[in-house]
């Protein structure tokens, strides 16, 4: 049986047979305050390529009571089962369906999701479809290729607001009648309904007026920060407009700020839901509000890339995704007047060391990965769909030229506006403005999976003293994949520039004196234009990070970049070799101990406060996970010293000021940092300029709770204090942070043992309870986790077993015992490819893991 799983082959068969007209959608929501379910009723328009053909419509729902297929009533209990309704004899030519039935509210995030909030106890809904959820809200051909207008009529309760694709209609009697879409995939349809806030504006340029609207719970309107969200809006519609050279292709745009989200956000046509922690209650520093731009951004660029044209199927899912990166972060990066011209940094910084770790995992693939079938795609929102396909086409770009891509994605928009395509169909429109022949860069980028390590190879001879480089060569490894992972390692083309730094004395700043832009190709690659030339204090390869690959420096360039990280004049190549060195704590290549000495004597010389909170989340994870037993406490506490030194000594009120009180709460441990934790609580201790907000409270408060400072009468007053949905998410995760037996059964109970919590409180619940100061404490959970997660993952919806199979994953007992079970489980439990997948993730980090705890004892 298929249950709710749809595969490539039923989709390209249904594909060949039905072309589907339109959708007319009835939902009488109003009911929606109480909750439970409600009537839906679709009817849908189609024609059949073949006379007396059998095919099937999707649908999740608790009850189906009619289904009519062209005039002619269906007995329901017969057709409908396992999640479809059987349609045979369809008429070749027009046929029409009419399904009525009753869906249900969900609080996992899918479908459509119902929160109360408790502020006003007003119910609030929004939809969420990607990737096969529409069906649970109509009846719908749910593959991307099977494209259609949708006329939406709902019925909310009396002042409630209803948004969706098309522009919103004057309500008559509580009805909300929309125009039909122009024709577009299931999964990009939307709806949110509830008493929500709005502020209006529009998009004025040349002629053209787009609708602006912005919308949030009345609970957080007073953080509602709407003209900066405008102001970023209006920069991509602009920067997006003259490079893809197509006009805004829908009525309006909306961006609403939803509760309870599970990504970040969704490219709904016209009508982008967010998730509402990017209202931000409290000081926050740049780097999220760049975050927050970039995830603005992103969904924007869908709006063409995705919604106007859409992949045919869900194996170019990475397309769409690694498309509203790369452009989203291009637009922050060279839109004038935008506010993040260092945005390629915070790509570096981030996105790739994501990249960089997805691919080194058994479940590393190629960026065009083999999607099966809807399972497949669930768990394929990964760190290579986006990270590394985003930066593979920043590569492509340097390949081809800035502008001769933008002028192929120009003429793949207007050949196939509003239809489906493959990749081959975007590549041929870049070959032709490029004259490249992309299908051996195609082979060999997204067709095979694993990464590059480029070194360079200098040989050097002293002349008057100083350095000469007498020969220069850049040698690719293609090192052997991870094991159960598919594929040959593979050497490829890129597109790289070298920079030569030297620390000017002046302004004891590292500056670059030259770049060399060039191709590698090969296992080796020959640079005779710097032979002859002075050798420089540090040769830095990839720089710019035009392309995909690991970097390492020789061994002159490392000794002095040790010295001297800090001093890079520009924040790419600080970023660079921060990520290296990162990337070689990973590798077991850096101990532990050496990598926070390295991050020690160069994080207060980092000025791009992105750059220096990634640091604070590695040192943190490098010391928990990957440092000798044995040290650990001491790296801990040499790291928390420096914390509070830093929390003291950076500027009153600056965002490093607020990323160092975050670092020294998440690690406080001596009874003198726990009282100092206590005393910016009870305001009996300050430090000048750190405002202790809301959410700032919550880090202490948490951090105290899982100290055993705290307990429940303490956690119950903060929550007094934020009666609000983010409150409420706060103190379950302080509850279930406390070290106590009785905390954690509670804890595992209401996730485990119960399906009732919402997405959000579930997550929160799973955070408090993994505390890597607690691993005697929560070791006999490991034997519990593997009896239960198959039952689980079978039992629940996809969000909410995923949620657990990652988050509750022993990942912090890092032992040779833990990767016995976790193979003993692999091998006797079954389990299906997706849940297969997430475990032998988690059971790779273990792995790696001990590996370097191995070499972080070996440093002693």
């Amino acid at each position: 049986m298929p249950g709710t799983n749809l595969t490539r082959e039923e989709a390209q068969q249904r594909a060949k047979l039905l072309t589907v007209d339109s959708y007319e959608i009835d939902l009488d929501l109003s009911g929606a305050q109480e909750g439970g379910t409600y009537r839906s009723v679709t009817t849908v328009r189609f024609d059949v390529a073949e006379n007396g053909a059998d095919s099937f419509i999707d649908l999740v729902a608790p009850a189906v009571h009619e289904v009519t297929l062209n005039g002619d009533a269906l007995d329901a209990d017969e057709v409908f089962k396992d999640s479809r309704i059987a349609l045979s004899g369809l008429l070749e030519g027009r046929n029409v369906l009419r399904v009525v039935a009753d869906c249900a509210y969900t609080n996992t995030g899918e479908g459509l999701h119902r929160f109360v909030d408790p502020v006003d106890q007003q119910a609030y809904l929004y939809t969420q479809f990607e990737v096969p959820d529409a069906r649970r809200v109509f009846a719908s051909f749910e593959q991307p290729d099977l494209k259609a207008t949708f006329q939406f009529t709902v019925k909310a309760p009396e002042g409630w607001t209803v948004i969706s694709n098309s522009p919103t209609p004057e309500p008559q009697d509580n009805v909300w009648s929309f125009e039909p879409t122009p024709r577009i995939s299931t999964y990009i349809t939307a709806l949110i309904v509830g008493p929500y806030h709005s502020v209006h504006s529009v998009y004025e340029k040349d002629g053209q007026s787009v609708p602006l609207g912005i919308y949030c719970r009345p609970s957080l309107a007073e953080y509602l920060d709407s003209d900066a969200i405008f102001e970023v809006t209006r920069q991509g519609f602009d920067w997006f407009q003259e490079k893809f050279d197509y006009a805004y292709p829908f009525k309006k745009y909306d961006q609403l700020f939803v509760p309870e989200f599970n990504a970040g956000a969704m490219e709904n046509a016209g009508a982008v839901t967010i998730r509402d922690q990017y209202v931000f209650r409290s000081k926050v520093t740049g780097a999220a509000y760049e975050g927050r731009a970039e995830t603005i951004l992103h969904e924007l660029a869908h709006m063409w890339f995705g919604d106007l044209v859409t992949m045919e199927w869900w194996n170019d899912l990475w397309l769409n995704e690694s498309f509203a990166t790369y452009t989203s972060i291009a637009c922050q990066a060279h839109a004038p007047e935008s506010r993040w011209p260092q945005a390629w940094t915070t790509f570096a910084n981030q996105m790739k060391t994501w990249a960089y770790r997805q691919d080194q995992l058994p479940s590393t693939h190629p960026i065009m990965a083999e999607i099966r079938d809807l399972d497949d795609v669930l768990v394929n929102f990964d760190g290579i769909t986006y990270a590394k396909g985003a930066s593979v086409l920043k590569q492509l770009v340097a390949y081809v030229g800035q502008d001769e891509f933008f002028r192929g994605v120009q003429a793949y928009f207007k050949r196939h506006a509003f239809g489906n395509t493959r990749l081959s169909d975007l590549l041929g429109a870049l070959e032709e403005t490029s004259g490249r022949d992309l299908k051996a860069w195609s082979k060999q980028w997204l067709q095979t999976a694993g990464i590059n390590i480029l070194r360079p190879e200098i040989e050097t001879d002293l002349k008057d003293g100083v350095g000469v480089i007498t020969s220069f060569a850049i040698r690719q490894e293609a090192p052997a994949l991870p094991a159960g992972a598919k594929g040959e390692p593979t050497l490829r083309p890129h597109r790289i520039a070298v920079g030569l730094y030297n620390l000017d004395a002046g302004s004891g700043k590292l500056v670059r004196d030259e770049r060399l832009e060039l191709d590698v190709d090969g296992e080796l690659t020959a640079v005779p234009q710097l032979s002859g030339t002075r050798r420089p204090d540090v040769v830095l390869l990839n720089d710019d990070d035009l392309s995909y690959a690991k970097v390492r420096l020789d061994e002159e360039s490392l000794a002095f970049v040790t010295d001297h990280l800090g001093d890079f004049d520009a924040s790419l190549p600080r970023a660079l070799c921060w990520a290296s060195s990162w990337d070689m704590t990973r590798d077991a290549e850096l101990a532990t101990r050496d990598y926070l000495s390295l991050v020690l004597s160069g994080i207060g010389k980092e000025s791009d406060i992105g750059v220096v909170q990634s640091l604070q989340r590695q040192v943190k994870l490098a010391i928990e996970l990957y440092a000798a037993p044995g040290t650990r406490e001491a790296l801990l506490t040499r790291w928390t010293d420096a914390t509070l030194a830093h929390l003291r000594a950076a500027e009153a009120g600056s965002d490093h000021q607020l990323a160092w009180a975050r670092a020294f709460a998440a690690t406080a441990r001596t009874p003198e940092q726990l009282d100092l934790l206590e005393g910016l609580l009870d305001g009996s201790q300050t430090i000048e300029g750190l405002a202790v907000d809301t959410e700032l409270r919550w880090a202490f408060v948490q951090r105290l709770a899982a100290v055993g400072r705290f307990d429940e009468a303490e956690i119950a007053g903060e929550y007094e204090r934020d009666k609000t949905a983010a409150g409420e998410r706060h103190a379950v995760t302080a509850r279930a942070a406390r070290p106590t037996a009785e905390a954690k059964a509670e804890a595992w109970s209401s996730v485990i043992e119960s399906d009732k919590l919402p997405n959000a409180l579930q997550e929160a619940v799973i955070v408090g309870f993994v505390q890597t100061d607690q691993r005697d404490l929560l070791a006999p959970y490991a034997d519990t986790f593997f009896e239960v997660v198959k039952d689980i993952w079978d039992a629940r919806s996809h969000e909410i077993a995923q949620q657990i199979a990652i988050g509750l994953y022993p990942t912090i007992q890092v032992s040779e015992d833990t990767l016995s079970k976790t193979d003993a489980w692999l091998t006797s439990a079954e389990p299906n490819a997706a849940l297969r997948r997430l475990i032998s993730e988690s059971r790779a980090g273990v792995e790696r893991a001990l590996k370097a705890q191995t070499a972080d004892a070996a440093a002693e």
